[in-house]
């Protein structure tokens, strides 16, 4: 005889106990790979760094040399205008001939490979990119060594990767590692380039990822002391514990004014790309077109030229007059713009440097004085926070670049201000507006998965119908009729003599069985045997991954502290209900505490004649 069985369950969380991480041992072998890519990324950090040393010598200075050189120094008079053009012919023909990929500033680059080619970087790049960087920034291009060495390392780590039994997911942490040791090893800055791998590149937050990235960006910064020396970049003079309700509400003008200059210089760069995208010529031109705006910017006002470490130390020592801070808020930050557009090769941190430091300067003029410096500085991590969307890493950066760890709270202020100006004026960032031209969405926002934290208990459906193995095919059938069926419910339990799940049945398989008159035989003949099944206290997240890789889209749930006792059923439309129910604990709004004054209209009780 048929049996109908309605169910309920205890909503004590009681079963399998759920660890906080997913972690596997495999971390240890991602782990010793990424030490090694530290080390082998910071020999690249040093190689690019002496690259553009030479290009800037051999292009402005007509010598074979290694030692450092800025382009601001050349005396080549009106002939200086053509070298930005000469290095931007040659990297034209490398991006069209070599690998279109060297063209842009690094970082979009990096991310287009983790999203798109499954963390596959093509050797060539390796080579490519670093010597593109090199060419473009040694022959004056107004841009910063470290966006190439994150697309540099990061290929790097993938190349390794390449060579091991990896997943994507696995070769993804490798390419993250090289090109946050990379930037280590660039800028003296373990700690944010961490972060920045976080807050940009990973796209989680796991013990998995996280682990290896943070191992080859301090094997880089470590390494680096040893090849190209210590930190900080740019050494500042000490600045006051704190600052005082003046010197906060002045860091929060700063914050404001540097959201604005990012969200014009992020526009600038993509409305002078567009323009580019309208020519009636070759890409493969377009950085040439670039140079000559750079050559005629770098006659005008020759500290524009090259990447700059200089002027950003000059900045931050406070000692830069008027005339410079208004070259670089005008003339470089123009060039930059135009030549980024253009789709040459180089970064954008020490560009953002400057142009920050240039606004801290005139800031200076008329905010509270709170040391030499210090309004560039905040200005430094300001600019950096609104352009790139990551206000940790910027906030940090700026701390490991200068060493000055009295300006964190100041910098906390200025760079969420500048974060918070800068994501409601623009969609997207500098860095991520280029993976969404080329369609891909890509958010920056990292948040637990409402799956995570729910579990079936909470969502399943405890009003089922079950079947015992020997209940006739026949009666079976009989209880299809929505009458007698749960609604909706299109798979039914099969249990055995002891109440344990012998397996399920579908409602097709049963009318099939009943057109095909096999009404006289026992359910339990055709039941299928070992289904997926959830359990009552795991979370939703794991269960939607086992819907995924069995293929059913509806569970049995069973209790596991109760010997597998069947508690109810789990199907697509109940996750549906939970995701809903996130929705609504999002959009609906209520007060929830009414606060009613004894004295009020409303609290006076009202009076009879």
């Amino acid at each position: 005889m048929s049996q109908r069985k309605v169910l309920h369950v205890s909503e004590q969380p009681t079963g399998r106990v759920q660890g906080d991480f997913t972690v596997t041992p495999r971390v240890l072998l991602l782990s010793l790979l990424a030490i090694a890519i530290g080390f082998l990324s910071t020999g690249v950090a040093f190689v690019l760094l002496r690259l553009i040393s030479f290009f800037t010598n051999l292009f402005y200075f007509h010598r074979w040399s290694i030692q450092l050189a800025s382009p601001a120094e050349n005396t080549l008079g009106g002939y200086a205008v053509l070298v930005p053009v000469l290095g931007a012919l040659i990297i034209g023909l490398m991006a069209r001939y070599g690998s279109e990929r060297i063209r842009g500033h690094g970082i979009p680059e990096a991310l287009e490979s983790i999203l798109i080619n499954g963390s596959r970087v093509q050797p060539r790049l390796a080579i490519l990119k670093p010597l593109s960087s090199a060419i473009s920034i040694g022959s004056g291009g107004p841009f910063g060594a470290e966006g190439p060495i994150i697309m540099t390392g990061g290929a790097f780590g993938s190349m390794i990767a390449q060579l091991f039994h990896l997943s994507s997911a696995e070769r993804k942490t490798l390419l993250v590692a090289g090109a946050a040791a990379g930037m280590s090893a660039t800028f003296a800055a373990p700690l944010a380039s961490v972060l920045l791998a976080v807050e940009l590149l990973l796209f989680e937050w796991k013990p998995r990822s996280m682990i290896p990235v943070a191992l080859a960006s301090a094997t880089a910064g470590a390494a680096r002391r040893y090849i190209i020396g210590l930190g900080p970049l740019f050494p500042v003079p000490a600045h006051p514990v704190f600052i005082g309700p003046a010197g906060l509400a002045g860091c929060v003008l700063a914050g404001f004014l540097a959201g604005l200059l990012s969200a014009l210089l992020t526009w600038a760069v993509y409305a002078s790309e567009d323009v580019f995208h309208k020519l009636p010529i070759h890409w493969m031109w377009w950085p040439a077109i670039g140079g000559l705006v750079i050559g005629v910017g770098g006659l005008i006002f020759p500290q524009a030229l090259g990447v700059g470490y200089d002027t950003i130390g000059a900045l931050i020592q406070g000692d830069v007059p008027r005339r410079t801070i208004a070259g670089i808020l005008l003339v470089k930050s123009i060039i930059w713009a135009v030549a980024l557009g253009s789709g040459t090769s180089g970064g954008v941190l020490a560009p953002l440097l400057m142009m920050g430091g240039a606004l801290g300067g005139l800031e200076g003029m008329f905010l509270p004085h709170e040391g030499v410096g210090f309004w560039p500085l905040i200005s430094m991590g300001a600019i950096l926070g609104g352009t790139m969307r990551s206000p940790f890493t910027a906030i940090v950066f700026a701390v490991e670049l200068t060493h000055d760890f009295n300006a964190l709270l100041p910098l906390l202020v200025a760079n969420v201000l500048a974060y918070t100006v800068s994501v409601l004026l623009l969609k997207r960032s500098i860095l991520t507006e280029k993976v969404s031209r080329r369609g891909f969405h890509l958010s920056r926002e990292y948040s637990v998965d409402p799956l995570e934290i729910l579990f079936a208990r909470e969502v399943m459906r405890t009003y089922i119908a079950a079947f015992t193995t020997g209940t006739k095919v026949e009666e079976a059938a009989n209880h299809l009729r929505p009458d007698h069926s749960p609604r909706g419910q299109h798979l039914y339990p099969v249990l055995d003599s002891e109440g344990g799940l012998a397996g399920v049945i579908t409602r097709k398989d049963l009318r099939k069985l009943a057109a095909e008159h096999e009404g006289a035989r026992a359910i339990g003949e055709f039941v299928r045997c070992a289904p997926a099944v959830a359990y009552a206290n795991e979370p939703l997240r794991i269960i939607v991954d086992r819907m995924a890789a069995s293929g059913f889209t509806r569970l049995p749930v069973l209790d596991a502290a109760d010997g597998g006792k069947l508690v109810g059923m789990l199907s697509l439309d109940d996750l549906l209900r939970a995701r809903a129910r996130n929705l609504s604990e999002e959009r609906d709004r209520e007060r929830v505490v009414r606060i009613r004054l004894p004295f009020s209209s409303t609290a006076t009780a009202r009076k009879g004649p």
